[in-house]
């Protein structure tokens, strides 16, 4: 059975949050400035958001690991 795509897009935006929440810290931590962090996680959290859409999708067609 395959995913719906609204589906992949709820998974997309909530990784995204999470995965976004951990860039933002990351930078934070190397840089020490939350302005330059706040920077790279606004920039990522939107290429990153398509990405991982059709990394889904392309998944959701694939038969490999399916029964």
């Amino acid at each position: 059975m395959k995913d719906k795509k609204s589906r992949s897009i709820g998974k997309s935006i909530s990784w995204r949050v999470l995965a976004t929440c951990d860039t933002v810290l990351i930078s934070y931590l190397i840089t020490g400035s939350f302005a330059i962090a706040a920077s790279i996680g606004s920039i990522e959290v939107l290429t990153k958001m398509f990405l991982y859409y059709f990394h889904e999708r392309v998944w959701n067609g694939l038969a490999f690991g399916r029964n």
